[in-house]
């Protein structure tokens, strides 16, 4: 079974990308971090390397999608509707894009934002008695 998950994601600045993921509390593995990526710890067995895009474009041979296209959407599960809304409040004053208005829909609370680089991420609170 799958044990880890690590997202490699495409960036523009490394410096910048810090900044921005520092200032939202998110810390790096300094083991993988050179100078031009670094390892952004999400969780417990979850990763997102943050990779500048000249280094990116040798893992693939596709064209990387630019900040008029929108490949996926990385959705991360809070712990309280209140922790949705600090990331989201602190990543707006960090210079993401607003996606959406707040959506409060009694059992799930979310909110999402487009990063420096265009990424998509949704926040999330769910109350774990509505899960089954």
């Amino acid at each position: 079974m799958i044990n880890a998950i690590f997202l490699n994601i495409p960036i523009e600045n490394l410096k910048r990308s810090v900044d921005f993921f520092g200032g939202l509390d998110f810390t790096f593995n300094a083991q993988f971090t050179g100078d031009d990526s670094t390892c952004m710890i999400i969780g417990e067995n979850m990763y997102a390397m943050l990779v500048e895009r000249a280094k990116f474009s040798t893992f693939i041979e596709k064209p990387i999608a630019d900040k008029s296209t929108v490949e996926m959407m990385i959705s991360l599960s809070c712990e309280s509707s209140d922790k949705v809304r600090e990331l989201s409040e602190k990543a707006f004053s960090l210079g993401a894009r607003q996606l959406n208005d707040p959506e409060d829909r009694g059992f799930m609370f979310s909110w999402g934002f487009e990063d420096l680089d265009g990424h998509i991420w949704d926040l999330f609170w769910m109350n774990p008695e509505h899960v089954q």
